[in-house]
């Protein structure tokens, strides 16, 4: 199934091309503030269930064209995320892909981060660059997973069941020596979408192909097959520290061939059996600081 956020809050199912709105059976009233229709509707799942696959079969749609998509999730507890989970990425980064060299440590030694949640929007939004002058602003393909359940100290074997769904994400960063969160966190620096579509949909967490172009042109291709710490263990290391929440966002971590993105530019992302976006580039007013006037071209993840 493929659970979209649309038309400022309302919660719908996407079949054959048109959209079901469930908002009454998902609780969720447009325009609400804070936006948590989604969060309630996964936390609440199962108890929804009957009634959302009767309005499924019985109730008529939208065309998905007629609709403003809005990020599947907006206002998630929380937005983890995994750097440095490929192999391929590491040595690229170690290299300094052209701008400098760097050390850094794989994601099964270094953990995890946090990314603001205001960094995060939907298919429908346009990637807004800061004004940093000097500074390269690179573009990450990475799969995101929804949380379905609470959960504290979750094992391999029961992670399964507490991932919800999966997402397209872009993970986009400010190269620098700054902290990571606040070099990834701008507004508009964690475009997802275009819908959550429900685990039971994908057979193999272990074989999900994922591929990014700009202006056309592939710069990133890779599968969960190759990811240093696996689905499993993110949930695993990431609930050994906090308690999941329904709703919360996963970000695997990005595959080799990151790279710089100009004003003008168009990201397309592509995930198997999950969805796709397109997404244009544009620049901003906003976002220039003194802190970002040292370190200029110095790579960091």
């Amino acid at each position: 199934m493929r659970l979209v956020t649309f038309d400022n809050g309302r919660i719908g199912v996407v079949k054959e091309g048109h959209v079901i709105d469930v908002s009454d059976i998902a609780g969720a009233v447009p325009g609400a503030w804070p936006p948590v229709g989604m969060v309630r509707f996964i936390a609440h799942w199962e108890d929804s269930r009957a009634a959302l696959l009767d309005a499924v079969r019985s109730r008529a749609g939208r065309a998905l064209s007629e609709v403003r998509l809005d990020a599947p999730v907006q206002w998630p507890n929380k937005v983890i995320a995994f750097p440095a989970n490929y192999h391929a990425h590491i040595d690229e980064m170690k290299q300094g892909a052209g701008t400098g060299v760097i050390s850094t440590f794989k994601a099964s030694g270094q953990g995890f981060f946090l990314k603001a949640n205001s960094s995060l929007s939907g298919p429908a939004d346009a990637i807004v660059l800061p004004p940093l002058a000097g500074r390269e602003i690179h573009h990450e393909c990475e799969l995101g997973i929804i949380v379905g359940k609470r959960g504290r100290g979750v094992s391999h074997a029961d992670s399964r069941s507490y991932v919800f769904g999966f997402t397209c994400l872009l993970d986009m960063v400010v190269r620098g020596k700054e902290e990571r969160v606040m070099r990834k966190s701008y507004d508009t620096f964690c475009p997802t979408g275009p819908w959550i579509t429900t685990a039971d949909e994908i057979a193999d967490f272990d074989n999900i192909e994922m591929r990014l172009r700009v202006n056309g042109e592939e710069r990133q291709s890779a599968s969960t097959r190759n990811l240093i710490v696996n689905i499993p263990e993110m949930i695993a290391m990431s609930s050994a520290v906090m308690t999941l929440e329904p709703g919360d966002i996963i970000a695997s971590g990005t595959p080799a061939g990151v790279g710089p993105v100009e004003d003008g530019d168009v990201i397309e992302i592509e995930i198997d059996g999950v969805g796709s976006m397109r997404l244009p580039v544009t620049r901003g007013t906003v976002g220039d600081h003194p802190v970002w006037d040292t370190e200029k071209g110095v790579l960091a993840v």
